[in-house]
């Protein structure tokens, strides 16, 4: 039984170093973009919408881009922003698709609906400039806002949903009923209701073009255990409603290091990305 549900969905106490990532990743991040802008396949802060953070950044590869990548930052919807992340981009990129990296709205200036709603719509802004497959990818919070692009009720335009080949949810949050016993919810402010209509473990899977949602639920097999069940969850309950999914638990890596693997166009994680459910690891 959980009573301490602060250290429940505490990331940082409980990974040694943890003040000495977010550096790393943004030194990372800008040397990549300057890398790409360099070589004249980067377009940065694409306007999607009329906010400030309604922004998003799009690596392309050389040549006609396969598909469209999208990968979504976490932060508990209250932090960071997509400088932050520009690196993960390099896996998807060099293995010949586009990725783009949106900004939205944090808490407490966005509910979790509106922000659900920004990421529909810069998907659907970088879709129509992309052809081809679409796959989804967000870590933590970015797990649940991909994640809900594939409800019943997403909030993407149908010909965008129609393109939507994978969906990777990295360490998300499915389940939001217990983060309103969090002191988070000072700033998040999950009510009741939007506990249950923004949670993908309580909604219906969607099925893009007449198929099956395909989702693979990717978690760090060191993570706290809220963050693992969180994960198994919407495997183990889309599974039950129609749609493809797998679960996945990285060994040896946790909430922080586990989106890494992105980077590197080889890596376990970039190749199921890619491939989709029908990938299969060594």
């Amino acid at each position: 039984m959980i009573t301490d549900w602060d250290d429940a969905y505490a990331n940082g106490d409980h990974i040694e170093n943890a003040a000495s990532y977010p550096p790393a990743w943004v030194s990372a991040a800008g040397d990549f973009r300057n890398d790409m802008l360099a070589r004249g396949q980067a377009k940065l802060d694409v306007s999607y919408g009329e906010d400030d953070r309604e922004k998003y950044d799009l690596f392309l590869p050389e040549g006609t881009p396969i598909g469209l990548v999208v990968f979504v930052h976490g932060g508990y919807w209250k932090a960071f922003d997509k400088s932050y992340w520009s690196h993960l981009g390099n896996g998807p990129v060099k293995r010949g698709w586009a990725v783009c990296l949106p900004s939205y709205s944090l808490a407490p200036n966005a509910r979790l609906t509106d922000i659900t709603r920004q990421i529909g719509r810069a998907i659907d802004h970088v879709a129509g400039t992309v052809t081809g497959p679409v796959h989804l990818t967000g870590h933590s919070a970015g797990g649940h806002l991909v994640s809900r692009m594939v409800c019943e009720d997403s909030p993407l335009l149908p010909g965008t949903l129609t393109r939507i080949g994978h969906v990777m949810s990295i360490s998300g949050l499915h389940d939001l009923r217990p983060l309103r016993k969090t002191t988070l919810n000072n700033t998040l402010k999950i009510d009741a209701n939007e506990a249950r209509t923004e949670s993908a473990a309580l909604l219906l899977p969607a099925q893009p073009g007449g198929n099956a949602a395909q989702i693979t639920c990717w978690i760090g097999a060191n993570e706290r255990p809220e963050f693992i069940r969180q994960n198994d969850l919407l495997a183990n309950i889309w599974t039950g409603l129609g749609a493809t999914t797998q679960s996945i638990h990285a060994p040896d890596k946790h909430h922080f290091n586990v989106i890494d693997a992105l980077a590197d166009p080889q890596s376990d994680m970039t190749c199921c990305l890619l491939a989709g459910i029908s990938w299969e690891g060594e």
